[in-house]
């Protein structure tokens, strides 16, 4: 190495170290259960804690219990790294962790506030990661608050329990409760850290009282689910939903019989044993290791009587959900074709045969909703509706119910705005708006995939990031500046806010398609 270069190397390792130092500038603040030491950013305008615990380590005999309260801790608590993420296997390739790996041990907690702003009755957004109930953490790159709390918000991100650890469903489970309920561990954990916000913001500058919750995928579904929970009445104040809600009719939720039916089956495939007592002598590794095989089997919220007393459309139906404003929507390209086609290329022939097959004496009807009059608008039909079984249907209907018996303002959202492509993409590419793409957007973190962003990108996250703030402020995502989002009515022609590059509201063109997959399938 020459000298010129040398001196540059340590010239580097110089200024990295004392960036690094700068960076780990330490603050304290004191909790309910201890005193905690967080850093403030390099750039001086976030304050962050991250790794806080909000219930006891749901180890040993905790294991498959409600969360429980923290134990109070003397001296000062680092709070500078995010705890484990929930026991997980490899399930999604575009997650990126940076935490310590996985652990049933997941219980904390990630706070980010601007530093830069006065630290008193700042509006409170509570974040819950997707991964279809299965995989996630808040450790993810592109779920980092420090961007997003910089448009005066407080963000917080919580670890639940996922699989097996979060949602199994038992009878000697239910037998042992005190509410003879058993599953839906999970959706605890995440009203258990709206407790501790409840309890605890207000020394960080938040305002218990103007929460918002907000999530993705199955982050979004457990929105949808803790605003029909009477366990969480009080706790929030809003809610955001991207991408998912309870009320899929391809993976309806279980009830609680058949929850522990599935429980019961799992344990005797997988153990020889159906019993409580084998599936607890089990290892975190083992249990998480039987649930990875295939058949694997579906762990998700069910009907317990407890967290969710009765099925999603009966307890919105009848006005018994919070009654809070609602932001919601999905991506434009949530599906593909391959849900209807299978694996038969996406040609008309194909896209007509499959509709027959599978919707019978509705065919005609679906192809009117869904029409299609070349192998490119065939491909095109049927990835829209891969889509509205996946995800658009069942958050249309939250959406719907929302608008009709919550008494509070609906907002509905489609994320049209495609990502650039990688430079090494194959030919023949084509660019989409896919499920979870937004999340970059929402939280002003889009460098964080390295892709050739554009300025359209820059500006569309800005826009998304203003609407996202301004409703978590006031319950209204307009602003100054801002294209005006109309609220979701049937009298302006339920409007539809498109979040792309000059974004637009317009009447839904679509309806017909979700009122076709809304009405009862004929009995034979």
């Amino acid at each position: 190495m020459h000298f010129s270069k040398l001196t540059l190397f340590f010239a580097l390792v110089l200024t990295t170290a004392g960036l690094h130092a700068q960076e780990l500038r330490k603050v304290q603040q004191r909790i309910t259960s201890g005193l905690l030491e967080g850093v403030i950013s390099a750039d001086g305008k976030v304050r962050t804690f991250k790794g806080i615990p909000f219930a006891a380590p749901p180890l040993g005999p905790l294991r498959w219990k409600p969360p429980q309260p923290v134990a109070p801790w003397s001296g000062v608590r680092k709070a500078i790294e995010y705890g484990p993420r929930p026991m997980q296997g490899r399930i999604y390739d575009d997650m990126v962790f940076h935490d310590s790996g996985p652990s049933e041990d997941c219980l904390y907690l990630n706070l980010w506030l601007p530093e830069d702003q006065p630290h008193t009755k700042l509006p409170v957004m509570v974040w819950i990661f997707g991964g279809g109930y299965l995989a996630g953490s808040t450790s993810e790159p592109r779920q980092d608050g420090s961007n997003l709390c910089k448009k005066g918000v407080l963000v917080v991100s919580m670890g639940y329990r996922l699989g097996v650890f979060g949602f199994l469903a038992h009878p000697e489970l239910t037998k042992e409760s005190a509410q003879q309920a058993s599953g839906n561990y999970g959706l605890m954990d995440q009203i258990a850290a709206l407790e501790w916000v409840h309890q605890n913001i207000a020394a960080f500058g938040g305002d218990p009282d103007n929460v918002t919750i907000f999530g993705e995928s199955a982050g979004s579904s457990s929105v949808s689910a803790i605003m029909a929970s009477p366990l969480a009445r009080g706790l929030f104040h809003r809610a955001i939903g991207e991408s998912g809600a309870i009320f899929s009719t391809s993976q309806p939720l279980k009830s609680r019989a058949d929850a522990e039916k599935a429980g019961v089956d799992f344990a005797q495939s997988a153990f020889g044993n159906s019993s409580l007592a084998t599936l607890r002598a089990q290892s975190a590794k083992k249990l998480l290791d039987a649930t990875l095989k295939k058949p694997r089997p579906h762990f998700g919220a069910i009907i317990d009587g407890y967290v969710l007393p009765a099925d999603s459309r009966s307890i919105y139906g009848a006005g018994r959900q919070a009654h809070v404003a609602l932001l919601a929507g999905w991506n434009k390209d949530e599906g593909n074709y391959h849900t209807l086609l299978n694996d038969d290329p996406p040609t008309l022939a194909n896209y007509v045969k499959h509709v027959k097959a599978r919707f019978d004496s509705r065919a005609d009807e679906f192809l009117k909703v869904y029409p299609a009059a070349t192998d490119a608008e065939a491909k095109r039909a049927a990835q829209d509706f891969g889509g509205d079984d996946f995800i658009a249907y069942s958050t249309w209907k939250w959406l719907e119910l929302h608008r009709l018996t919550g008494a509070s303002p609906v907002y509905r959202y489609e994320f049209d705005q495609t990502l650039p492509l990688p430079l090494d993409a194959p030919a023949g590419a084509e660019p989409t708006a896919s499920h979870s793409w937004e999340i970059e957007y929402v939280f002003r973190v889009i460098s964080s995939r390295h892709l050739p962003w554009r300025q359209e990108d820059r500006d569309v996250s800005e826009l998304m990031s203003s609407y996202w703030t301004n409703f978590a402020k006031t319950g209204n995502p307009n602003g100054p500046g801002l294209p005006h989002w109309p609220e979701y009515d049937g009298a302006s022609g339920f409007p539809v806010m498109h979040l792309r590059a000059h974004a637009v509201a317009e009447p839904d063109t679509h309806r017909a398609r979700y009122l076709f997959l809304d009405r009862p399938k004929p009995t034979t």
